[in-house]
């Protein structure tokens, strides 16, 4: 009997994912693996914590804000940006605690967001509509700062003279000076990153609204041919602007290979897939380094290429599943050098450490999925790792983040009982403009900067630099190194979080 319901059970799933849309589909696990992944107790509310995830970007927002905003202690602002080079800047992302707008991170930001709906958006739910806000209110801007044919504009705002102020961005008169780059000034590592996040935006909105979706691929194809027949740094001629803030450490090789393998995925075209093929070595397709963030896109690269070889069966890149294995062994606890704090997180430097578990713990379970599809393992150097280990290794850093640590603190303020209540964060720290209509001056602001109150405004959903590599963590509004919140931190534990909410039953 038990065999006969059995059979029924698995026709009755096979019919219903042959019915169901592909991308639906592919955001579910095959039958014999779901034991695996759907416990019954979980420790934690993924959902919740996907919700806070995505509503942080809205406190995020520059330009004119909707009437659908829901982070209601923000207003408009930077309603002329653009106008100093007679252009249309104004919309985007403040990237972290700061007025600036940074067109690096906030590419990479776009891409991560994109990833995460292609790959989890099945699973999101009511949370998907948000999470494309998300990504449009990105992409929109993007496609301002790419509207003039080889130019790219990539940053609005003096982060200098920004950080010599302490201003709510409603309230901010520092320099709005905007930078561009262009034929005789290069950058191809910013066009780069802006060619993937537009392919991937693409993807994310190739059914829901297909005229919007060509645009942004078209848009896409041409920023890339921008960025590989101008090759350059844009922290050569644009130092003095975008160090040390974002400077481009790893040079531009990896964003040419990382958007060439989103324009292939977005476009199938086989030119780009020529392109890797032959220039996939020279971009450092085989380097190791073990580093995914806003700077290096390698490793990432390697786990999205993967994929056209073993879900999509391109045997022209099988080299890829080495490429990306040798990633996912150098972060295994126990089978490589990768450091860990005593209390389990993944470190990897003292400057806004949780952006690289954020975006570990996404290639995790992104690659376990893939590897699950094709039924095969991680080999390290002749030990296998399952997709169930990626899995478990990547939750290990999401309930460590949300609260299993050593100080039962969370790092997602807003989520749980305890978390930070001194971000370093313009806006979150200053009165809103509701309880303190008044400007506050430049220097004025340092008077709530330096205090020790918590933030009257609770940013939501952000995600802190995190604690040092003993597990410790000050908590003080100064300290932006553990303190600071970024778009970047946010993006890909978007995914992460959708996958984990309804593996355990919550979504």
């Amino acid at each position: 009997m038990a065999l006969v319901f059995l059979r029924s059970f698995t026709l009755l799933l096979l019919l219903s994912c042959f019915s169901a849309s592909l991308f639906l589909c592919n955001a579910y696990y095959p039958l014999r693996h779901r034991h695996q992944h759907r416990p019954r107790f979980a420790s934690h509310n993924y959902r919740d914590a996907l919700t806070k995830s995505i509503l942080f970007f809205e406190g995020q927002r520059s330009g004119r804000l909707p009437r659908s905003q829901r982070v209601t202690w923000r207003r408009d602002s930077g309603l002329s940006d653009g106008s100093a080079a007679n252009v249309d800047l104004v919309g985007g992302y403040y990237d972290a605690g700061d007025n600036v707008k940074f067109g690096f991170p906030m590419a990479f930001t776009t891409t991560m967001l994109s990833w995460s709906v292609i790959e989890f958006g099945g699973l999101m739910k009511g949370e998907l509509g948000n999470a494309k806000e998300a990504i449009r209110w990105a992409s929109d801007y993007l496609l301002k700062a790419t509207a003039r044919p080889d130019t790219i504009y990539v940053q609005v705002g003096d982060a200098n003279k920004d950080h010599k102020c302490w201003e709510r961005p409603e309230d901010m008169d520092t320099p709005r000076s905007v930078y561009k780059i262009d034929r005789s000034n290069p950058g191809s590592d910013v066009a780069g990153e802006t060619a993937a996040a537009l392919a991937a935006a693409s993807l994310v909105f190739r059914r829901s609204d297909p005229a919007y979706s060509r645009f942004l691929v078209r848009r896409a194809i041409r920023v890339f041919e921008f960025a590989d027949k101008y090759r350059g740094s844009y922290s050569n001629g644009l130092k003095d602007v975008v160090c040390p803030f974002y400077c481009s450490f790893s040079g531009y090789q990896d964003e040419l290979l990382w958007a060439a393998a989103w324009l292939h995925k977005a476009t199938k075209n086989l030119a780009f897939l020529n392109y890797i093929q032959v220039n996939g070595q020279t971009l450092g397709a085989a380097e190791y380094d073990n580093t995914f963030g806003w700077d290096n896109k390698h490793a990432g690269a390697r786990i999205l290429l993967s994929k056209a070889f073993l879900v999509q069966n391109v045997q022209t890149l099988h080299d890829y599943k080495g490429h990306a294995d040798n990633f996912i062994c150098s972060v295994i606890p126990g089978a490589s050098s990768a450091q860990y704090t005593p209390g389990g997180l993944l470190f990897k430097m003292s400057d806004d450490n949780m952006q690289y578990v954020t975006s570990t713990a996404f290639l995790l379970v992104t690659y376990a999925k893939y590897l699950t599809r094709a039924h095969v393992f991680v080999n390290c150097g002749g030990t296998t790792f399952t997709p169930s280990r990626l899995r478990n290794i990547a939750k290990k850093q999401v309930d460590y983040l949300l609260g299993d640590n050593p100080l039962r603190m969370s790092y997602m303020v807003g989520y749980g009982p305890r978390y930070p209540q001194r971000i370093h964060h313009r806006g979150s720290s200053l009165p809103s403009v509701a309880s303190h209509p008044a400007k506050i001056q430049c220097s004025s602001g340092f008077d709530f900067m330096n205090s020790e109150s918590p933030n009257p405004n609770i940013h939501v959903g952000a995600i802190v630099g995190g604690p040092d590599q003993h597990d410790r963590f000050p908590d003080q509004r100064s300290d932006y190194e553990q303190s600071e919140p970024s778009t970047y931190m946010n993006a890909p534990l978007v995914g992460t979080l959708a996958y984990l909410a309804h593996s355990f039953g919550q979504l």
